[in-house]
């Protein structure tokens, strides 16, 4: 019976070493899993942070870029409404510019006409005040007409200087050397005013009144040409013509560079 006993004894210890054993693999089994999940969890962390940061970066760049779209718009627009304007006052100054020349050639004429009643020696003749007063009177409208004159010329002239400046500032396509291969992403789109901000400038070597070919998934879908160019964004105009029909540029699309135009 003894025997028995410790027979079972030895057993049951043998037993305990062995489940010890399987306990303690498994434990350093659950120990490796957690190290490894706590690893991978710190790595999402951290993956998850960096893609927020990125995020929010692109937001205020894209935040950036709609208020460059807007300020070029505003530009534009302001440009537009100017130039109006100075033409209207050109025209105006224009038409009392010719008023005035002929309001000159007829006391001109009435000076004539005055002065061929007077004697042989340039005198008027005696006795003919009236003529005389007409004369003096005809000679001051006369100079104040040609002192009027001189200064609708002025306001012609600055009206047609301010046209050409503004017409120059609202054309600005001057032509400029370019990098082949440069290229860039598109930023934002006003499909309104057919413009796009580009996340390129001129310190990429964008260029105004150059092209740029828009890709998308590695296929064409249109054109742009550079209308202002900023050191590291670029605002351009959609070539409406060169789009699918039914395909519109859309942020995030890829620019590449064409070449310059003339246009």
């Amino acid at each position: 019976m003894p025997k028995i006993l410790i027979g079972i004894s030895i057993l049951l210890m043998a037993l305990a070493l062995v489940f010890g054993f399987l306990n303690r693999n498994k434990i350093k089994t659950l120990r490796a899993e957690l190290v490894t999940t706590g690893s991978e969890r710190d790595l999402a962390i951290h993956g998850r942070v960096a893609s927020e940061k990125k995020l929010k970066a692109e937001e205020q760049e894209l935040s950036g870029a709609k208020a460059k779209l807007a300020e070029a718009e505003a530009k534009a627009q302001k440009v537009g409404t100017e130039l109006s304007k100075t033409q209207t006052e050109k025209a105006e100054a224009q038409a009392k510019l010719q008023a005035n020349e002929i309001q000159i050639a007829e006391l001109q004429k009435q000076i004539a006409e005055v002065t061929a009643g007077a004697g042989a020696s340039g005198e008027l003749i005696a006795g003919a005040p009236n003529e005389a007063q007409a004369l003096q009177d005809a000679k001051k409208e006369l100079d104040a007409a040609e002192r009027e004159k001189e200064v609708l010329a002025g306001k012609v002239k600055a009206a047609q200087d301010q046209v050409t400046a503004l017409q120059k500032e609202k054309k600005r396509r001057t032509g400029g050397s370019k990098t082949a291969g440069v290229h860039g992403k598109v930023l934002a789109v006003n499909q309104a005013y057919n413009f796009v901000v580009l996340g390129i400038g001129e310190r990429q070597g964008v260029a105004p009144s150059s092209e740029m070919l828009v890709m998308r998934s590695g296929a064409l879908i249109g054109k742009i040409r550079i209308s202002s160019v900023e050191p590291t964004t670029s605002i351009g105009d959609i070539v409406t013509s060169s789009l699918p029909r039914g395909v519109e540029v859309q942020p995030g699309d890829t620019v590449v560079y064409a070449g310059n135009s003339n246009l």
